[in-house]
C-alpha cells in the first residue's frame, strides 16, 4: 500500500466525508461557552483583512490620513477583541476541562496559539512607528538581551519587528489555528462535566 493509499484511508477515518458539515450538534453546544471560540476567529479575520490594508499603503497613510486612522483603528480594536475573546475561550476551555476524552493535544495547540499571538501583538505594538512603539521597543530591549535572543530578535530594528509582524507571525498563528480547529473537528467539542448526585446524565441529546 502507498504512502497516499495509507494518508487517504486514515483521513476516511479520522474525519469521513459525511461528517464534515454535520447539520447536528449535541444541545450543549448552543450555550453561549462554546461561541467565544468562534468570535476568536472572527476577530483574527478583521485582524488580517486590516492588517494587509495597513500594509499596503504603509505608516505615513495610517498617520497622517483620516482613512488610515480608521483603519488603524480598526485593527487595534479588533486586536483587543481577538485577545478578550481567545482569553475567555481559554478559561471556558480551562473550567471545562478540554483535555478530557483524548483531547490533550488539542488543548495544548490552543495554548500554544494564545502564546505565540501574544509574540505577535508585542510585533504590532513595536511596529506601529510612533512614541509608544518606540517606549516599548526600547523598554523590551534588555528583555530580550536578557534570554539571549537579542541578536535574532532585535526590537529596536523596524525592519525586522515589520517583517516578523506582517508575514511571518500571522502565517505561524493561522497555522496553529488551523491545527486547533482540525483537532476539534477530529475529536469532537467537549462535553460538560456529568451532573452530581444520583440522577446524574451525560448531556448528549442532539438538537
Amino acid at each position: 500500500m502507498s504512502w497516499t493509499s495509507s494518508l487517504q484511508r486514515k483521513l476516511s477515518e479520522g474525519l469521513p466525508y459525511d461528517q464534515l458539515l454535520p447539520d447536528e450538534q449535541p444541545a450543549y453546544v448552543h450555550s453561549y461557552v462554546y461561541l467565544f471560540g468562534v468570535a476568536t476567529i472572527g476577530s483574527f479575520v478583521l485582524l488580517v483583512v486590516t492588517g494587509v490594508i495597513l500594509a499596503a499603503f504603509g505608516p505615513q497613510w495610517w498617520h497622517g490620513a483620516a482613512v488610515g486612522h480608521f483603519f488603524n483603528s480598526l485593527h487595534f480594536w479588533a486586536a483587543q477583541a481577538f485577545f478578550f475573546f481567545m482569553v475567555v475561550h481559554l478559561w471556558t476551555a480551562f473550567f471545562q476541562g478540554a483535555w478530557r476524552d483524548g483531547r490533550g493535544l488539542t488543548w495544548v495547540s490552543g495554548v500554544v496559539t494564545f502564546l505565540v499571538s501574544i509574540v505577535t501583538a508585542f510585533t504590532g505594538y513595536v511596529s506601529q512607528q510612533n512614541f509608544d512603539s518606540q517606549w516599548i521597543a526600547t523598554q523590551g530591549k534588555d528583555a530580550m538581551n536578557s534570554v539571549g535572543v537579542g541578536a535574532f530578535f532585535n526590537v529596536l530594528n523596524f525592519g525586522q519587528m515589520y517583517g516578523f509582524h506582517v508575514f511571518i507571525m500571522p502565517v505561524v498563528v493561522a497555522g496553529l489555528m488551523g491545527v486547533h480547529l482540525t483537532l476539534v473537528r477530529l475529536r469532537g467539542v467537549v462535553r460538560p462535566y456529568d451532573l452530581p448526585g444520583p440522577s446524574k446524565r451525560r448531556v448528549s441529546e442532539v438538537a
